[in-house]
């Protein structure tokens, strides 16, 4: 799920943007808890890109600690509902120290948890995940431990974020807006893509419930044909 319209919630309220993301909050946790309800297993939750240090300084300091606030406010709640948080993105400067000191007290504290994987899409970007994989692959043919023309799709899987995650089955976007944004580029290659209207501090469950009743009723080929493709007409 890609968190878009909480700047736009708030300016038409003639809030500040950082209202948006606070409001967003409460619509997070309200959709983890419906998909709780209908047993999806895997969640990622785009956050803060790589591309939104670009923001104004203000904004970018808000969305940093916020995310922090977030942790430390609902993760003795989200581990008691069985979920496991995972952190995909580059870890390091400039994210402060403490920030990532927070993250790794969560991971920790949830990973044996499996009701739920819920993933955070924090100093992430699609391009960026890439661009390591192929930088670990080149590091591993020049120490001769692995061979260019035995590198395949897998070996790029292998040394994404988290090669384990399955590929997203959907991908959502909130506000209308219709594009990805750098968010999964290698794992929604085969996703469905949904771009429903609503602001994300609007985003309730329902919402979710709506999404996943649309999603139901697609035809997935993975490049291939089905059954009703081959119906006698």
């Amino acid at each position: 799920m890609i968190l878009d319209g909480n700047g736009r919630w708030a300016e038409r309220r003639e809030l500040d943007r950082t209202e948006g993301h606070r409001r967003g909050e409460h619509a997070l946790w309200d959709v983890v808890d419906g998909g709780l309800d209908l047993g999806i297993e895997w969640l990622s939750t785009f956050v803060f890109s790589t591309e939104n240090w670009r923001r104004p300084k203000a904004e970018v300091e808000f969305l940093i600690w916020f995310n922090r606030d977030i942790l430390l406010s609902r993760r003795e709640e989200a581990h008691a509902k069985g979920i496991r948080i995972r952190f995909l993105g580059r870890r390091g400067r400039p994210v402060p120290k403490e920030v990532l000191d927070t993250i790794a007290e969560t991971e920790e504290m949830t990973r044996r948890n499996r009701r739920m994987t819920l993933c955070f899409c924090f100093n992430y970007g699609g391009r960026a995940e890439i661009v390591d994989a192929v930088r670990e692959i080149a590091a591993d043919v020049a120490a001769g431990s692995l061979d260019p023309a035995r590198i395949t799709e897998q070996t790029i899987r292998r040394h994404l974020y988290f090669p384990d995650m399955p590929d997203p089955d959907l991908v959502l976007r909130s506000s209308g807006e219709q594009r990805l944004s750098n968010f999964l580029l290698w794992e929604s290659a085969y996703s469905e893509l949904m771009f429903p209207r609503t602001l994300w501090p609007d985003f309730r469950r329902r919402h979710l419930f709506e999404a996943i009743a649309r999603y139901q009723q697609r035809d997935r080929r993975f490049g291939g044909i089905t059954d009703h493709d081959n119906a006698p007409s």
